[in-house]
C-alpha cells in the first residue's frame, strides 16, 4: 500500500523541479487543496502528458481532499499519454447520467442514491463510482455517500464501500481485477 505522502511526491515528479517542490512544500504545510490546484494547473501549463491511470489517481486525490468537483474540468483537459496504457481511465463528464442506486445493486444502502460512474478499469470493465442523495433543489449531494464497485448490467457483484474509503475502492478496483 502506498502512503499519501509518497502517492503526492509521484504526483509532484510529473513537474519540473520548481514545480515539484511547490506541490511537495504545499503538502508538507497542510495545504493540499492548494497543491492539487497548482499540480492541475501545473500539467496543463507545462503540457504534461498523464496516463488515464494517473489522471484516475489524481481525481481520487482530488475527492479524498473535496477538490474533484473544482478540479475535473481542467484534469479533463490534461493531454493524455501512453497510449498502451491499460488500466484505468476517467469515465465520469459534466454530462454523466447517475444511474438509480437499485440498478446498480440490490443493497438498501443504495435504494434511495444515485450512483455516478467514475473510474472504469479497462481490462474487465468493472466500474468505481461515487453514489449520491439528491439535494431538495435537484443536485446530487456535494460529499459521496458511498463508492461502489460493480460491473455494469450485472446487479449482483458489488462492493460499497465507506465515504472515506475512496483510496480503498480504488485498490479494490485494480485487486478484483487482478483477481478475476
Amino acid at each position: 500500500m502506498i502512503d499519501e505522502g509518497t502517492r503526492w511526491r509521484r504526483f509532484a515528479a510529473l513537474l519540473p523541479p520548481a514545480d515539484a517542490a511547490e506541490i511537495v512544500d504545499c503538502w508538507d504545510i497542510g495545504e493540499a487543496e492548494a497543491g492539487l490546484d497548482r499540480l492541475v494547473a501545473g500539467l496543463l501549463r507545462h503540457q504534461v502528458p498523464i496516463s488515464e491511470t494517473v489522471r484516475a489517481e489524481i481525481a481520487v486525490a482530488a475527492e479524498v481532499w473535496g477538490m474533484w468537483t473544482a478540479l475535473a474540468p481542467s484534469l479533463g483537459r490534461c493531454l493524455g499519454g501512453h497510449q498502451d496504457d491499460t488500466g484505468l481511465r476517467l469515465i465520469e463528464h459534466a454530462d454523466t447520467v447517475p444511474l438509480p442506486g437499485s440498478s446498480v445493486a440490490h443493497d438498501t444502502a443504495l435504494a434511495d442514491l444515485l450512483v455516478v460512474p467514475w473510474i472504469a478499469c479497462t481490462r474487465c470493465g468493472q466500474v468505481l463510482a461515487r453514489a449520491h442523495s439528491q439535494e431538495p433543489w435537484g443536485d446530487l449531494s456535494y460529499l459521496a455517500r458511498h463508492y461502489v464497485l460493480f460491473f455494469p448490467g450485472r446487479s449482483t457483484s458489488t462492493d460499497l464501500f465507506a465515504p472515506d474509503s475512496a483510496w480503498d475502492a480504488l485498490t479494490q478496483l485494480r485487486m478484483s481485477c487482478v483477481q478475476a
